[in-house]
C-alpha cells in the first residue's frame, strides 16, 4: 500500500475491536510442530481490555529441551494440561471476532490454522481483519534498531511478565498496538505521512507498491537512481519508502498522460 492508503487503513483499524493472540509452540513449522500454549486478549482503544484467556495445551508430542529453555514450558506442564482437541475449539468464536492481531502475525496465524485443520475446523481471517504489530512498528518506529517484542517492551517500559510466554506476550502486543494506533488517531496526517516514508522496505514490498515483479522493481529503482541500504550478513537490500513511492508516481504520470 501507498502511505496514504496505509494511513486510512490503520485509522479504520484503530476504531475496531482487536483480538490479540500469541502461541508458544514446539518449533517453527506449523505443519510439523504443535501449539503448547495459547492466549487471546480482546480490547479496543475506546474500552481497553475486555477479555483475556490463557491455557497450556497438551499436544501429545514431546516438547524439545530447547523450547523448554526458551519458554520455560516443560513436558510435565503440557502433560498436565487438557489435550488440544478438548480446549482449542472453545477459542474459535473469539478468534473470529474483530481484527486478529499478533506480533509477527503470520507465525501465530499459521499455527492456529494448522491446529484447526487437524481438528477439521475452519479458521480464516481476511487480510482486512488482520493486524501485525511487527509491520506496524516498522512503519511507525523506523529509527529503532530492533522491533522484536522484547526490545519494544524494554523501549516503552511496558509492565508485563516474562517474554516468550503467551499471556505476557499478548499483553505486550496489545500495549504496543494501543500506543501506536493512538498516535495514528491523534497525529496530523502530514506528520504521520512524514514518519511513514522513512520506513525501509524489502524488495518484495517495494515491488508490491510498484505493482510489478521483484526483478522489474529492482530495475526501475536502479534506473531512477535509488540506491538500497544493504543490511545483515546476507547484505539484504532495503529501499526507503519515500524513494519507492516517488518512483511509483513518476511511473504513473506517463501512463496517465497517454490517455489524454
Amino acid at each position: 500500500m501507498l502511505s496514504t492508503d496505509l494511513l486510512n487503513h490503520y485509522r479504520q483499524v484503530s476504531q475496531q475491536l482487536l483480538t490479540v493472540v500469541d502461541v508458544e509452540t514446539t518449533g517453527h513449522a506449523p505443519t510439523a510442530n504443535r501449539v503448547i500454549e495459547v492466549s487471546v486478549l480482546q480490547a479496543s482503544l475506546s474500552d481497553g481490555i475486555q477479555y483475556q484467556q490463557t491455557n497450556l495445551l497438551n499436544p501429545e508430542v514431546p516438547v524439545p529441551d530447547s523450547i523448554t529453555r526458551f519458554t520455560g514450558i516443560s513436558q510435565a506442564m503440557v502433560e498436565a494440561a487438557p489435550p488440544t482437541a478438548a480446549l482449542l475449539p472453545g477459542y474459535l468464536p473469539r478468534l473470529n471476532q474483530g481484527v486478529l492481531t499478533a506480533h509477527n502475525l503470520s507465525f501465530d496465524y499459521g499455527f492456529l490454522k494448522s491446529e484447526f485443520d487437524r481438528l477439521d475446523q475452519v479458521f480464516y481471517r481476511p487480510a482486512e481483519a488482520q493486524l501485525c504489530t511487527v509491520i506496524l512498528a516498522r512503519l511507525m518506529l523506523p529509527e529503532l534498531p530492533s522491533r522484536s517484542l522484547p526490545a519494544l517492551v524494554s523501549h516503552f517500559e511496558f509492565a508485563v511478565g516474562k517474554s516468550h510466554r503467551a499471556e505476557a506476550d499478548t499483553l505486550a502486543c496489545w500495549l504496543l498496538a494501543e500506543r501506536l494506533l493512538r498516535e495514528i488517531q491523534n497525529e496530523a496526517d502530514e506528520d504521520l505521512l512524514q514518519r511513514f516514508v522513512q520506513q525501509w522496505l524489502p524488495l518484495g514490498d517495494a515491488a508490491a507498491i510498484l505493482q510489478c515483479t521483484g526483478r522489474q522493481a529492482r530495475a526501475r529503482l536502479e534506473k531512477a537512481g535509488v540506491k538500497p541500504r544493504l543490511v545483515g550478513r546476507h547484505r539484504t537490500p532495503l529501499y526507503l519508502r519515500r524513494d519507492v513511492e516517488r518512483v511509483f508516481w513518476e511511473y504513473q504520470e506517463p501512463k496517465q498522460l497517454s490517455w489524454l
